[in-house]
């Protein structure tokens, strides 16, 4: 029992040439948290941008006459929010519409007599149906048009769908690499105490033991890592979410992380170490019964 100890203390102590491991890991998790971070902020922003968009409308009343455009886009006002699934309808102001056209046209913008089609905003009520309020319209000025949000933002939620999957990709590729050193850092310090190795084995200590002796060295290495990268990535994503609030801006906001996510951004060290034990476990005892 004792030379059993001995040799499970000499091969312990030993390791320590692997200690840059722990610095390795500390890196890998570091970017791992940012990667998924960084996958959990898009996946909210598509979410809060689907929401937005997704029972919002456009109705415009394209009328040179300003007396018929105005009388057609109250009509078509009246009738919409008479219309059930219809939660809101706003016809938007001519110096607000004036305001957007002003970069584009300039001074010309203002003038009275420039043919600005009548803008009504509309928001669906869930379960609200967008061809009925295009009927609606169509119904009462054949020269009106509705325009669907979700038609020329669906680029944008594409967009951010793909980063969430990429930044899914690169959580899945960063565990895998991290998985590959531990499994390589196994097989490495399997080489290096081969002779003590045996005599362990001569002395009746099984396979399992043995695997139990690195499989706790590499926990220990692996939690120095996670808590080290850990706090570090922690810490950089408070002060960017705290910049983020700062600056005030609804599209940035949409990008900050809820409760629930920083819940599992700190639960992630911990799977990161399971991962590294169980790695290391399976890849000392496969190449022991190959080779011991």
């Amino acid at each position: 029992m004792t030379a059993r100890s001995g040799a499970a203390r000499r091969v312990l102590d030993d390791a320590g040439t692997q200690r840059g491991m722990t610095w390795v890991m500390a890196i890998m998790l570091f970017l791992t948290l940012l990667a998924a971070a960084a996958g959990l902020g898009t996946r909210r922003s598509a979410n809060t941008l689907e929401r937005q968009i997704a029972g919002r409308l456009t109705v415009q009343v394209v009328e040179g006459a300003p007396a018929v455009r105005d009388r057609l886009a109250g009509a078509i006002v009246a009738a919409l929010r008479a219309t059930p699934g219809v939660r809101r309808v706003q016809l938007v102001d001519r110096a607000a519409l004036t305001r957007l056209l002003a970069p584009w046209l300039g001074e010309a913008s203002s003038d009275a007599d420039l043919p600005i089609p009548a803008m009504i905003d509309v928001d669906l009520a869930p379960g609200g149906n967008a061809d009925t309020v295009a009927g609606i319209a169509r119904r009462i000025s054949a020269s009106s048009r509705v325009d669907r949000h979700t038609s020329w933002m669906s680029p944008v939620s594409g967009l951010l769908t793909t980063l969430t999957w990429l930044a899914l990709g690169l959580v899945v590729l960063m565990l895998s690499a991290m998985a590959a050193v531990v499994v390589l850092a196994a097989r490495a310090g399997l080489e290096t105490h081969r002779a003590t190795i045996e005599v362990m084995h001569m002395l009746g200590s099984t396979d399992v033991q043995v695997a139990r002796l690195f499989q706790r060295r590499i926990a220990r290495d692996a939690a120095l890592g996670a808590a080290a990268g850990g706090i570090a990535a922690l810490a950089v994503l408070a002060l960017i979410a705290a910049r983020i609030a700062a600056l005030g801006s609804e599209l940035l906001g949409a990008a900050t992380l809820a409760t629930g996510d920083w819940i599992a951004l700190v639960l992630l060290p911990l799977g990161f170490v399971i991962l590294a034990t169980l790695a290391a476990r399976v890849a000392v005892l496969t190449t022991l019964r190959r080779t011991l």
